[in-house]
């Protein structure tokens, strides 16, 4: 059985349901605000209309076409973050900068998913990937302050945001709750052992198909076995990343087979994903490239790489930024169960 139907938000009685959870939306927007201008940062307001995409394989873009005024068409797409545009920013010399930015990702619907939402995401130049993973606890901190409330409560799940973090590494959360050597398996970004991890998601309870990657067992283990786990009585910072799930970040200078990337989880549910960027063109690009092979062949989509961005990346600083999902904040934040509760017209 799916969600049970619910009557259209316009209706009287169902605002009036959601609209404490409106109200509060304002109130952690406008002290998350704050807390950016006192530090120094400075909003963007960055185009949502792009001629290309982000680049990872797993998010879908919205496309559209732009129309020229002789009636040519040519092919456009709803941002699904405005990460490359602020990057492009940070090139042009900007040194911390801010967005609540509505952003668009295609096939993602549920409790805690909407195809349309808020994404919060910041950047610091010539910072370090600690100070924007000190930044995500406060801002999430001061959510809850807005709010006055002092636990988060989620599907049974709890969470105080005021306690100290617990910070562990992939593999530490891999090996504790899925019993799994995850870094065994890795020996950089481009070798992984596929059939090694195959056979521990197996002995542990991880259901594989043959036509499983490296990437998509460790989807499975992450979703069945670490993240029910993470952020349960106090926030959860789970930090460096297998290399080949690096995304957009640079590798830990310390081990290789990691990467400078961290997601923050409260109640079970993951609120923010940062990085340590990675601003090597080349590298970058063969990134972009293997992603974009991955979508064509797992999903039939050609969507072209964005050049302006790894020719602004040249120009960008050592930097650090983060994506945070504003709706799921405000849920915790507000004691919504649902993503549709907060948002104003879902």
């Amino acid at each position: 059985m799916g969600e049970p139907v619910r009557p259209p938000f316009w209706r009287p009685d169902a605002h009036d349901d959601r609209k404490a959870f409106l109200t509060a939306r304002g109130r952690i927007k406008s002290a998350l605000r704050a807390w950016f201008e006192a530090r120094g940062f400075t909003e963007t307001e960055c185009a949502i209309l792009q001629t290309a995409p982000g680049g990872e394989a797993h998010l879908h873009a919205f496309r559209t076409e732009a129309v020229a005024p002789n009636g040519a068409a040519s092919p456009a797409y709803l941002h699904t973050s405005p990460e490359l545009a602020m990057k492009k920013l940070l090139a042009a010399g900007e040194k911390r900068l801010f967005e609540f930015a509505r952003v668009f990702r295609n096939r993602e619907a549920g409790p805690a998913h909407a195809r349309e939402f808020t994404m919060l995401e910041w950047y610091r130049a010539q910072e370090d990937y600690d100070a924007v993973i000190a930044d995500t606890v406060a801002l999430i901190r001061a959510a809850a302050r807005a709010t006055g409330v002092e636990r988060f409560s989620w599907r049974g799940l709890d969470a105080d945001p005021f306690a100290e973090i617990e910070r562990v590494s992939v593999a530490d959360a891999f090996a504790r709750h899925a019993g799994i050597d995850v870094l065994a398996t890795v020996s950089s970004a481009d070798e992984t052992d596929r059939d090694a991890l195959a056979r521990a998601c197996e002995a542990n309870g991880v259901a594989t198909t043959d036509n499983d990657s490296w990437s998509d067992l460790f989807a499975k283990a992450l979703v069945e076995k670490v993240e029910p786990h993470l952020g349960l009585g106090r926030l959860t910072v789970l930090d460096a990343y297998p290399a080949p799930e690096a995304a957009l970040a640079r590798l830990s200078p310390d081990d290789d087979r990691t990467a400078e990337r961290f997601e923050v989880y409260a109640c079970g549910l993951e609120l923010a994903n940062g990085f340590g960027e990675l601003t090597d063109p080349a590298e970058q690009r063969a990134r972009l490239e293997k992603e974009r092979a991955l979508k064509l062949e797992r999903y039939g989509e050609d969507l072209p790489i964005d050049e302006d961005f790894l020719d602004a990346l040249a120009l960008v600083p050592p930097s650090s930024g983060v994506a945070l999902g504003f709706d799921r904040l405000v849920m915790l934040a507000a004691g919504a169960q649902r993503i549709d509760q907060v948002l104003w017209t879902p």
